[in-house]
């Protein structure tokens, strides 16, 4: 039987790029909404993990562009009370999680708080939990608790936390942290995992509200006094408590472990020997996923002759992915992009991601299919002045009433009954057939069914760009 933890509000950061992951993790649709491992996404199965028992509703931080992909995988998995709190820009993870701090201050200033990634795997939830129940009387205690994964290989791609003593095996007990240890060389890596003495940093932690506060308010005061302003001044927008952008532009971008962490006395480490991973690179996706006889992992539409030891992906049903004679590659195939790598060169993903950016290429950090809060679109082809797009609008969802100066539409449905509305005139159109939106046209389109609705959009024009819109009305008030 599952043992009950303590009154916990899991607080989970949800707002990372993972450019490791690229391509298919992306700045538009990052690696904790995607179900790389599994059929589930990362962030659902780490709202689940803290789900039930005595663990309250979570409280989710996240940016403007992820709001309503935040609630709508959390409604799916029957998460429908979270508290929402939307960064005006991405400050790292000390003013994230002193913003949580402060805001559950005002409600109750000795909670315990689990801070957590939204982007791990971590298969054994029982064990987790053991974990976590273990460390709350420390956190109780005013101890800032972090949790330590015992290593099974030498990593370069984690930090490490050095402990003061030797953990035993199995060992739940929290050990006073001796230093943290930033991401080393493979030679340092092999003797830190030699020695017993050291953990990988999983970043999650559990500290009462009090305690935390305490750590900020004697390191971090300036930046205690700009997210205590953003916190007092925030607004509730759509169900979503948006921070006041004014004093959090003012505050500095740092991790909580630069921020706090490293610099106080009261920090202990409880270790976790169960199965564990950030999901770091694809080198730790193919240890995540069950391999063949060749040590193949594979996924989607893959054809794989004479090769071992590597992972080949294709992530469109419309690209057949053949390798031949391969050995330690990482081969993953986008509909508009596709990585070929060593899988000794896994962790330099993100120099590739940071050449397509110097390169302006989009698809540095644009995802195929774009999301929005009423559906998604993607492009099908594209050509001096026209672009052709498939479009998918949700039951009971509506894209904003708006115009265009430099293009004109053409909309022809596919599946579903649409209401399509055209400067004065407002009519259903169904499957097979069509309409017409002149340049300048106000126009909108609603789906006032229970199934979705799909659309084949034609665009002609001299400019065919995104920002070519006017909004005059928003149920999901964009700017």
């Amino acid at each position: 039987m599952t043992k009950r933890v303590a009154d916990i509000v899991p607080v989970i950061i949800c707002g990372g790029c993972g450019t490791r992951l690229w391509p298919l993790s992306r700045k538009s649709y990052p690696k904790q909404f995607v179900p790389l491992v599994g059929e589930t996404s990362l962030f659902k199965a780490s709202a689940l993990r803290l789900t039930g028992g005595r663990f309250t509703p979570p409280l989710i931080l996240t940016n403007a562009d992820f709001r309503f992909l935040v609630r709508e995988q959390l409604a799916e998995i029957g998460i429908t009370d979270p508290t929402i709190l939307i960064e005006p820009e991405a400050r790292n993870t000390a003013p994230a999680i002193l913003a949580a701090a402060l805001y559950l201050e005002k409600s109750d200033p000795d909670a315990l708080m689990l801070v957590a990634p939204s982007d791990h795997v971590i298969p054994d939830n029982e064990a987790f939990l053991a974990s976590i129940l273990a460390a709350t009387d420390a956190a109780r205690a005013g101890q800032l608790v972090t949790f330590g994964i015992e290593p099974t290989h030498p990593e370069t791609g984690y930090g490490y936390l050095e402990l003061s003593e030797p953990t035993g095996a199995g060992s739940l007990s929290p050990i006073k942290l001796k230093q943290f240890v930033e991401k080393p060389s493979i030679d340092r890596a092999t003797d830190m995992l030699a020695s017993g003495n050291f953990l990988w940093n999983a970043g999650i932690f559990l500290f009462s509200v009090r305690s935390i506060l305490a750590a900020f308010r004697r390191f971090e005061p300036d930046m205690v006094e700009h997210v205590a302003q953003s916190v007092d001044r925030s607004e509730n927008d759509l169900g979503f408590i948006r921070l006041a952008p004014d004093s959090w532009s003012r505050t500095q971008s740092i991790s909580v472990d630069y921020a706090v962490m490293e610099r106080t006395d009261n920090l202990s480490v409880v270790p976790f020997s169960g199965k564990w991973s950030d999901l770091g690179g694809w080198d730790a996706v193919r240890r995540e996923t069950e391999p063949d006889e060749n040590g193949v992992s594979s996924s989607g539409p893959v054809t794989a002759i004479e090769c071992r030891d590597s992972l080949l992906r294709s992530e469109s049903d419309s690209v057949e992915l053949v390798g031949i004679g391969l050995k330690d590659i990482i081969a993953v195939a986008m509909p508009d992009a596709v990585l070929v790598a060593d899988s000794s060169r896994a962790q330099d993903v993100k120099i590739a991601v940071s050449k397509l950016k110097e390169k302006q290429a989009p698809q540095a950090e644009q995802f195929p299919r774009d999301y929005r809060p009423w559906g998604w679109f993607e492009s099908i082809a594209v050509g001096e002045r026209f672009q052709v797009k498939r479009i998918l609008v949700k039951p009971g969802q509506s894209i904003s009433l708006q115009s265009h100066n430099h293009r004109a539409e053409h909309w022809i449905v596919v599946s579903g009954t649409a209401q399509v509305t055209i400067d004065e005139k407002v009519q259903l159109v169904t499957e097979n057939q069509s309409v017409y939106i002149p340049v300048g046209s106000v126009h909108r389109l609603e789906n006032p069914g229970k199934l979705p609705v799909v659309l084949i959009e034609v665009q002609t024009g001299s400019y065919l760009g995104e920002d070519d819109i006017i909004r005059y009305e928003d149920k999901y008030a964009r700017n």
